[in-house]
């Protein structure tokens, strides 16, 4: 993460493709990373916590990503307001090639490599940070170092005995991921925490990657060709800032504040619904809301919804395959959600980019859409399919993880009727 965010930022070539090539290749390795710290954060929190507030523990380490969001709205507001002001250029409309202005391919750079910092801060302690006990003790099979682990991350004496008995090791445990016992016991989770995450992140990223293409259709920024570059990339970063701050970051800590009263699924599902609903009051009065004087109440719709899915289902689908998977396979399932999250992210981003489109004047070097409302109608009726795979979803609150994976149960021990 650290290399390739520095890396990104200095993207070479002589032409335009050439940068943009080099630019994925560099952002596709920072993928790479982001999608290991993703069930490795997860998991090594759900994993020392206490089930008591293991939903807060987890749900905090993933509210951290809407800090990220507002500083990095924070940092482009500063670095683009700066070079506004040292290097003003005209508008779109009067010169194309000056608006653009060879300035303001610092900008970007420099914007990019801003990520370095909050990984670099935090590479020190990761590195010092051991692994966790029930990886060390399930599968590892090293109970005096798992032991020896655990004493020190909470620094009091813990016995090797001690430990046995709260991890409740099963010997003999070694199927995996594509075996029948998997497919019994937790085959309807991870087509739950999957399609979940792939559907949520078809309707968020849409909603994220083109937040400034709304903006301007309800007249909350200005049209791209009545500003220059510098000014439109500020005035975007101005405009994500407030439904960061008033929507997003808020959505985040009320997860944390009430997952382990609420639970889980009730969480998700309440999530699911009132984005449902939001994307529903955005849409049917949508060329009322786009009139000058009524974008308050769009701005106010399509921030709530942001609130909901962070207040739901964008917190619960990180936190939920960190709990209910097996130890051996806990990070693992917790990729495999992931990756169908991103997945979904793709689809959500062309795919909106592409339907939005007017019907009669799409933009120029697209074919004609489905316009912006009917966009927002299959953004609500994705958000409704979430919900329904919710329902797959089991509770985790109040439980132990061998308790919700089912590590203390033995399929060979068990009554074939049932009883």
């Amino acid at each position: 993460m650290v290399l390739c965010s520095i890396a990104s930022g200095l993207s070479f070539g002589h032409s335009a493709k050439g940068v943009i090539g080099t630019l994925c290749f560099f952002r596709f390795w920072l993928g790479f990373g982001v999608g290991g710290d993703y069930p490795l954060s997860a998991t090594i929190m759900s994993e020392y916590a206490n089930k008591k507030t293991r939903g807060t523990f987890i749900a905090a380490v993933f509210a951290m990503q809407g800090f990220g969001i507002l500083f990095g709205t924070i940092v482009t507001i500063v670095v683009s307001a700066a070079f506004r002001h040292a290097f003003p250029a005209p508008p779109f409309y009067v010169d194309a090639a000056e608006s653009i202005g060879p300035e303001a391919d610092y900008v970007w750079r420099i914007i990019v490599m801003f990520g370095t910092i909050p990984a670099a801060l935090t590479y020190y302690w990761r590195m010092k940070m051991p692994e966790t006990a029930r990886y060390t003790a399930l599968i590892a099979r090293n109970m005096k170092q798992a032991t020896a682990d655990m004493s020190r991350v909470l620094n009091k004496d813990i016995t090797e005995e001690e430990e046995q008995v709260r991890l409740q090791v099963v010997s003999g445990d070694t199927w995996g991921l594509f075996s029948r016992q998997f497919m019994s016991r937790h085959g309807l989770h991870l087509l739950a925490t999957t399609s979940t995450w792939f559907l949520l992140d078809v309707a968020f990223y849409s909603q994220n990657l083109f937040q400034k293409d709304i903006f301007t259709k309800v007249g909350w920024i200005p049209p791209a060709r009545t500003m220059s570059a510098l000014e439109e990339l500020y005035r975007i970063a101005r405009a994500q800032a407030l439904i960061a701050l008033c929507g997003t970051v808020p959505g985040y800590w009320f997860t944390v504040a009430f997952i382990d009263i609420i639970g889980r699924f009730w969480i998700q599902l309440m999530g699911f619904a009132m984005m449902t609903i939001f994307m529903l009051a955005i849409a049917v009065p949508y060329d009322y809301l786009v009139k000058p004087g009524h974008h308050t109440g769009f701005v106010v719709l399509y921030g709530l919804t942001f609130f909901f899915a962070n207040f739901g289902p964008n917190s619960t689908t990180f936190i939920v395959p960190a709990e209910i998977f097996p130890a051996r396979l806990r990070s693992t399932c917790h990729g495999v959600s992931a990756a169908a999250g991103k997945a979904g992210a793709i689809i959500g981003a062309f795919g909106f980019l592409y339907a939005s489109q007017d019907q009669k004047k799409p933009d120029k070097g697209y074919s004609a859409g489905i316009g912006m409302r009917n966009a927002l109608f299959l953004l609500a009726g994705t958000n409704f399919l979430g919900l329904l795979f919710s329902l797959l979803v089991p509770e985790s609150k109040g439980r132990s993880l061998e308790e919700i994976s089912k590590e203390n149960f033995d399929d060979d021990k068990v009554d074939p009727t049932g009883v």
